[in-house]
């Protein structure tokens, strides 16, 4: 994309997993992890602005965009049934462990770290497995997984059904999803989103090419199993063992978003963090492409305090 083209492109060997990143800029590093379904391009209208004062790394969480898709453990290629999985493959755990290795890699050890959607979840368990690394931690639009898990009712079955279409044990969503997984992304960005207009073509078209990738479907469901069973089991453990981000942490979220209306965020975040800083932005799910203005204010904000 025009607005990236500042920005170098790395692929980066981590313990196996080739993590696909772009960079551009000086200053306190930064990086930025995108979401479901998209890439790291959703983030073409924050981080040039970002990049004026910031070393910003935006990178393709496993599993999406042009990093790896590894095999599912033990044993079985990506796209055989996933009733053979553990799911660690994609757990937080090895998401997270991916993103510091690609820091380290690039020269910073230390660094703050901006995540939407999936990709705050895995900002939420990197601060927790590694939290030497976090200078400062954002997350945009969730609340956190173990919260939303043990508080399931009707009003997110029925918006955030693709949590459970996603996680179910058997190959049936990669088939469905494969059938037209340009359709398929394109409603999702559309349900989730609330403001008209808000994406790029260009943008949507990076998102179409690499979702159209079997082997991407796959990832992303099985990103969305290890949500449910081996992310919600170490969730538990954290929280029975009384850990939570010691980093300052700034919670965004939209406020004509599901995430707005179904939690008090602020108050919810505050049980996991012990410096929480929120604030809703208005739009939907999407805030830096719905709201990018505001979205960079707010981030610039926290991270050159």
């Amino acid at each position: 994309m025009d607005s990236l083209s500042g920005f170098a492109t790395v692929d980066v060997d981590v313990d196996g997993v080739r993590v696909h990143a772009r960079t551009a800029g000086s200053g306190p590093p930064v990086l930025l992890l995108h979401g479901y379904p998209q890439t790291h391009v959703m983030w073409h209208r924050v981080a040039p602005v970002l990049a004026k004062r910031h070393t910003v790394v935006l990178a393709d969480l496993r599993g999406y965009g042009d990093s790896d898709r590894p095999a599912d453990e033990p044993g079985g290629a990506a796209g055989d049934a996933a009733g053979s999985s553990t799911h660690a493959a994609y757990s937080k755990r090895a998401m997270a462990a991916d993103q510091v290795g690609l820091m380290r890699a690039l020269g910073h050890e230390r660094f703050a770290v901006v995540g939407h959607d999936r990709g705050a979840r895995v900002t939420h368990r990197l601060c927790l497995d590694h939290p030497e690394a976090v200078t400062r931690a954002a997350v945009l639009d969730v609340a956190p997984t173990r919260h939303v898990l043990h508080h399931v009712d009707l009003a997110l079955a029925r918006t955030y059904e693709h949590w459970f279409f996603l996680s179910q044990e058997n190959d049936l969503p990669e088939r469905l999803i494969g059938s037209d997984p340009g359709g398929y992304l394109r409603a999702k960005l559309d349900a989730w989103s609330a403001v008209p207009g808000a994406f790029d073509e260009a943008a949507l078209a990076e998102y179409v090419r690499c979702f159209s990738d079997p082997a991407v479907v796959h990832a992303s469901c099985e990103d969305y199993r290890a949500a449910v069973t081996v992310d919600l089991a170490l969730d538990d453990a954290d929280a029975a063992a009384g850990r939570r981000v010691e980093a300052p942490l700034l919670v965004l979220w939209g406020a004509r978003g599901f995430v707005g209306a179904a939690y008090d965020v602020e108050a919810v975040w505050q049980e996991y963090a012990a410096d929480v800083t929120a604030r809703s932005l208005d739009c939907g799910h999407f805030l830096p492409e719905e709201a990018p203005e505001a979205t960079t204010t707010a981030l610039l904000e926290f991270l050159t305090p």
